[in-house]
């Protein structure tokens, strides 16, 4: 039961972050790309486009259990993504208030917020191990029944 609750709710961290983004400017998600001085002008405002729906994306099929390896993997990505960006930023004494990841609703420092995306990865890599418990009672399960 621990596999498919934790399925759920790192789905649900990932829906929770895109969906903020979503329904804001992207503007306001751009702002926390440049703060990490990490990547060219162009490939900031592509990200800021981008990135929520893929989190929002990823975390809805994790939560309904759709297509769950690819799911995992995907937000397996993220959160390596979020790890090194966050890493980087902490490495380079950036002044960093908040890390953005959740827009308005929650904020978080860098520091808190990279012992949390380690967290989540490390879970991930979990669920991906016990990938058949972690399908349990998901769309997949139900799907294949048939």
């Amino acid at each position: 039961m621990i596999f498919p609750l934790l399925r759920i709710v790192t789905g649900g961290v990932l829906l929770v972050s895109g969906f903020e983004k979503t329904i804001h400017p992207y503007q306001n998600f751009l702002y926390a790309i440049q703060a990490y001085q990490m990547l060219p002008g162009w490939a900031e405002t592509l990200t800021a486009v981008l990135a929520p729906w893929v989190e929002l994306i990823t975390g809805l099929f994790l939560m309904l259990g759709l297509w769950t390896m690819q799911a995992l993997r995907w937000a397996l990505m993220l959160f390596a993504v979020f790890i090194v960006v966050v890493a980087q930023a902490l490495l380079r004494a950036l002044p960093l208030d908040h890390c953005g990841c959740f827009g308005s609703w929650i904020q978080a420092t860098p520091r808190q917020i990279i012992v949390f995306d380690s967290f989540c990865f490390l879970a991930l890599m979990v669920l991906l191990r016990h990938l058949a418990k972690t399908q349990r009672f998901s769309l997949d399960e139900r799907f294949t029944r048939r």
